[in-house]
Parts: structure tokens; sequence; C-alpha cells
């Protein structure tokens, strides 16, 4: 798909596995409005013949008898009514299934792809700016599919079947009522192209304002520690104005549309009018000719007052399907390998690793690191030293620009993501949960564990005893990010999900950083246990969290500068020495 293509061809490729879908709703919907316009012509043809009676124009068709010609018509409109109402219902069915299909579809191919792509993407975007893709713009696709298409096709009916009607019945006439519709469909376009740009800016305006208040509400704690609500509030009232003044701006011009529209109508039907009048005057035009032409005439002109409203969605739609498909063509930055361990061992390898963020200095500057099957490894450095980083090359959240990352002698990068990462358990320092029970969060590293292994982490990780004491016990509902638990039961948690995983690498990212020293001990002979027989990577901020590691590295200036374990360490007098001394108050 063409990203400089139009957003509507975009929109058509994306919806063609529903081509035959689309093709039966928009001949419903055609069709709606083909029968919906016969009703002028039954009353022209019955003014004929009140008017003419056996001269009517169903006299000619055979039917002689007045009466017999009402009874025909009576038929006529029983049978045109129900067609239309029948169309109406299938293309109201089709169209709206399709616009609720499409949208579900969007959405998902939307959140697949943001799933799909490297961490260096995500550190330039905002949550609410993919809020506002996945949701708002989802959703204005879904009003036009839902509405919009059936408008545009129905007015296009219209123009061609009241357009031949008339064509049929007085071509002078019908001239003078096509004369508008040029002239009302070029102002359309050019209103589109020019409403299509402000719509452009209300999305991006609205992507801002539901940034500002994502992060505004995840960090509300901050805010009432700083007694910042005042500003907060003006800063979100600051934005929301400018949302509100970008949509005045394509206000003002979509409402600018219909009076002017009115304006070339009302030529149009006095027009009409007047010169039918005058024909039906000099028995050019029979009464009930006139008067299907006037009723025809509104039918077709007063459609045409619903461009700008048409418009006016159509434009928001392609304004949104096109930063959701722009979305969809975001290049996939980590491209998985075919390469499927069978049973891995741990052995980890970084060689000669170059790695810098965007727009950034160096974080590795060629450093290399070997950690071998079963070992258990400590990671310490000052802030900014690359000690996460490292982490996120092993599980490919990022690839390096120079060397390889190895697991078991293959470069990650040949390995399938399923293989390499479902051998990693992490455990972080900003320990995510999501909505459901603490059972539900701990069967999170394992949905299909039996109930005696979901028992034996949460003893691991010395988790039962609080969640004996919550008032559902393991029933107990966490929360949004489980904000209904402690930082030290939602690590807990966390190790036990880890344990759970059981998987033959474990990675430790600053675990105990935020807990206090009850739970940190805890927390160490958690992890002590689930250490055993596995490679176990330990980072961490305070060293006495990797003091019983096998060995420990120590990164400064992109690269290991020190290894060794932590008497060796000591002994060096080196960085991590002063840290410890630091730490322990010695120094």
């Amino acid at each position: 798909m063409v990203k400089d293509s139009h957003p509507l061809t975009r929109l058509f490729s994306q919806l063609r596995d529903h081509r035959v879908t689309i093709i039966l709703a928009s001949f419903c919907s055609v069709m709606n409005k083909f029968w919906d316009l016969a009703p002028p012509v039954l009353i022209g043809i019955a003014v004929d013949v009140v008017a003419l009676r056996e001269e009517s124009f169903l006299g000619d068709m055979g039917w002689s008898d007045p009466r017999d010609q009402f009874l025909i018509l009576v038929a006529l409109t029983v049978v045109i009514w129900v067609l239309e109402s029948l169309f109406e219902y299938f293309y109201a069915v089709l169209w709206r299934n399709l616009a609720q299909t499409a949208q579900h579809e969007l959405r998902m191919s939307a959140y697949k792809h943001i799933q799909d792509l490297e961490m260096r993407w995500f550190s330039e975007q905002t949550t609410g700016g993919l809020m506002a893709i996945m949701n708002d713009d989802v959703n204005q696709l879904e009003r036009f599919l839902d509405q919009g298409a059936t408008d545009l096709l129905q007015v296009a009916t219209t123009v061609i079947v009241v357009g031949g009607i008339m064509f049929y019945i007085a071509p002078e006439v019908a001239i003078l009522a096509i004369i508008p519709v040029p002239i009302i469909v070029i102002g359309s376009f050019m209103f589109q192209r020019r409403i299509g740009e402000r719509y452009t800016r209300v999305r991006e305006e609205v992507a801002d304002l539901n940034s500002l208040l994502n992060n505004n509400l995840s960090g509300i704690t901050t805010i009432k520690s700083f007694t910042a609500e005042e500003r907060e509030i003006e800063r979100v009232r600051a934005a929301s104005e400018t949302y509100r003044k970008a949509n005045q701006s394509a206000i003002r011009l979509s409402a600018s549309f219909v009076p002017l529209i009115r304006m070339a109508i009302l030529f149009a039907f006095t027009a009409n009018m007047l010169v039918g009048g005058w024909m039906a005057l000099d028995g050019r035009l029979s009464i009930g000719a006139y008067s299907v032409i006037v009723f025809i005439t509104q039918r077709l002109l007063w459609p045409l007052t619903r461009l700008g409203q048409t418009f006016d969605l159509y434009q928001r739609a392609m304004a949104s399907t096109a930063r959701v498909l722009d979305l969809l063509d975001t290049d996939i930055g980590i491209v998985e390998g075919d390469v499927s361990i069978e049973r891995v061992s741990g052995d980890i390898e970084f060689l000669d690793l170059g790695f810098s963020y965007q727009g950034r200095e160096p974080v590795y500057k060629g450093l290399s690191l070997k950690i071998n099957s079963g070992e258990t490894l400590g990671i310490v450095g000052s802030t900014g030293a690359g000690k996460t980083t490292l982490m996120s090359l092993l599980m490919r959240l990022h690839d390096p620009q120079s060397g390889s990352v190895k697991l078991d002698g293959i470069d990650v990068r040949d390995l399938t993501l399923e293989c390499l990462r479902g051998s990693i358990a992490l455990v972080s320092q900003n320990t995510t949960l999501f909505p459901g029970s603490v059972r539900d969060n701990i069967l999170y590293g394992k949905p299909n564990a039996t109930e005696e292994e979901v028992l034996n982490s949460a003893n691991i990780a010395e988790a039962m005893e609080f969640i004996r004491t919550l008032p559902d016990g393991w029933e107990t509902e966490v929360g949004e990010d489980g904000h209904r638990l402690s930082g030290g039961q939602r690590q807990r948690l966390a190790i036990a999900r880890a344990v759970l995983k059981d998987a033959p690498i474990l990675v430790l990212d600053e675990a105990t950083s935020n807990v206090d020293n009850e739970t940190e001990a805890a927390l160490q002979r958690s992890i002590e246990k689930l250490s055993k027989n596995r490679t176990t990577i330990i980072i961490a901020h305070r060293l006495s969290t990797v003091r019983n590691a096998d060995r420990i590295a120590v990164l400064d200036s992109g690269g290991i500068t020190e290894m060794g374990s932590h008497d060796e360490l000591i002994q060096l007098s080196g960085l991590y020495s002063r840290l410890w001394a630091v730490q322990t108050g010695v120094a």
C-alpha cells in the first residue's frame, strides 16, 4: 500500500476482504433511493388520472376506467413502499455491520502492529496520540461507513434517476434543474479540500489533548504532592482551547456550505416552477407531468444540501483513516528470525556491541560480555551506564547498530521471538499488573498452569501470606496496574509470575529498588530460590542485591570496566568499591 495514495483508495485496499459486502450494501442503497424517488411519479400519474380520466397515461396503457386506474396506483404504491422499506433494511444492516467489522479489524490491526514495533519507535510517540488513533480515529471511520457512504451513493442515484425522468418529460426544464448540480459538486470538492486540511489539524490537536490527559491521570499523585492542580488545570484548559479553536475553524467553513447550496437550489427550483408552469399553461406539458416536475425537482435538489454534512463526515473519516493507515504502514524495525532452539541452555554472549538511541551519545562502544549457563551475574553501574539497555538488546526490544548478541551460540536476530523471549523471565523495576484477579496476574506467566504450580510459584515468591489477608484472597481484583496493592505486593506477584513461567533465563531489572528493607530481604530469598539451575542476570542499583552473585560486571563509559566477585571487586578499589563504601556508609 502506497502512503502517498488517497486515503479512500488505501481504505478500500484495507477492506478488500469485504468487497462482496460493499457491493451488496451499495446495491441496496441505490435501489432504496430508486424506489424512494417513485412516489412523485405516482403523484403525477394520479393528478393525470383526475384531470384527463380516460385520456391519462394509464388510460393510454389500456386501463380506460379511472377507478381501475386508481386501484393500479394503490397496488403500485404498496409494492414501491415495500421494496423501498426492504432495501432500506438491507442497506442499513449491511453498512452498519460493515462499519462495526471495519472498526474492529482496523483497531485490532493497529494494536497488533503496534505490538510488533520496536521500542525505539515507542520513544517517539505519546500514549495519548496512540489512544486517539485506536479509538477516536477508528470511530470516525465507523461513522462514515455507517451513514456517509450511503448518502454519497444515494445523492449520485438521485441525480441520475431524476435527471433521466426530467429529460424524458421536458428537456427544457431538466436543463434548468441540472445547471446548479455541477456548481454544487465542484463547490463540494473545493470545500472538501479546504475542510480536509482543517480536520487533519483537529485530529492532531485531539491527540495532544489525549496525551496530556493520560499523563495527568497517571501522574495524579505527583500533581497532588506538588499542589499543582491549578497549574495542570490551566495546561488542560490551554490544550482543550486549542482543540476547540481548531474545531471552530472547521465548523465555520462547514456551516457556510449549506446556505450557499440553498441559493443554487433556489434558482433551479423557481426556474423550474416558472418555466414548467408556463409550458403547462400553453398546453405543451400536461398537469400530471408538471406535478411530477415540481415534486421531483425538490427531490433532486434538496438532498444536495446534505452534501456539506456528508463531505464533512467524509473528510473527518479520511483524516482519521490516513492516520490509522499511516500507523499500519510503519515499517517494523525488528525482523523476526526463523531459528528455534529446542532446549535453551542459557549461554549468553554480547560481542563488540555498539548502540545508541536516536539523537543521543553512544551507550556502548565495543562492549563484550560472556554469561555462562546456570551462572548468576550481577550488573551494576551509575545511572545512564546502559544496564537496562543491555537486557533490551538481549530480548530484542532494540537491535544493536554493530556487534551481536548470542544465545547458545546463535545470533538472537536469527531466532524466532517466541523462542527468544519465551526463554527469558523478566522482573522489572516498574511492575506491570493487569486488571483482573491476583490469580489472573500470576497465571499471566503460564496461562495453562495447574493449581499446584500456581501455589508453588506464590510460595517461592513469599506472596502467600499477603494473598491470604486480601478481602477475596486469590480472586481479589488488583485494579488498574495493580494500584490496590502495595509496591512490595506487586513485586512479589511479578516474581511469582516469573517463577511460573519457568524460563531458563531470569532477568531481574532493579527488582528490589522500590521496596523497603524487609520486603527486599524477602525478595532476595525468593531470588535465591528462583535462580537455581538457571542463568540469572540481576541488574541493580543497590549493591546488596548482587553481593552473592557468582560474578559482578561494572558498566561505565560504554563498556565493562570491572569484573569479578563481590570480594574481588572490593579489593580492586575501583568504581564498585567506591559505590559500596557510599552505600554502606563506610566512606
